[in-house]
């Protein structure tokens, strides 16, 4: 099993859920994080004066997956997330071990 993470613009949200639904993705986790990248942020001005915003708002999109669904579930965020602008965000694959529903004691591939 793999975790996929995805950092993404917010307003991008609603067509990446679309896109994993599409792809079989029944659960999701979605986070509210603030960082930057090569963006290193952005000037705003406020009243007449300008500030720099050095962490800008993203979401960060988690599933966990079986091996075989991690390509295509990368393709879909991947594609529902792009603007083609600095910004756009990262996908990170890591493995995980095991997995157990609280609820009914399933574990692994059962319980997702």
């Amino acid at each position: 099993m793999k975790k996929v993470e995805a950092i993404i613009r917010p307003f991008k949200l609603e067509d990446v859920k679309l896109a994993l639904v599409n792809a079989g993705i029944v659960g999701m986790t979605v986070s509210e994080v603030r960082g930057f990248g090569r963006q290193k942020g952005q000037v705003e001005r406020y009243r007449g004066s300008e500030f720099t915003v050095e962490f800008l708002q993203k979401l960060k999109v988690e599933v966990v997956v079986d091996d075989e669904k991690v390509d295509s579930v990368v393709s879909a965020i991947a594609d529902a997330a792009k603007t083609g602008e600095i910004g756009d965000g990262k996908i990170f694959i890591s493995r995980v071990d095991s997995v157990l529903r609280i609820r009914t004691a399933e574990r692994d591939s059962e319980a997702l």
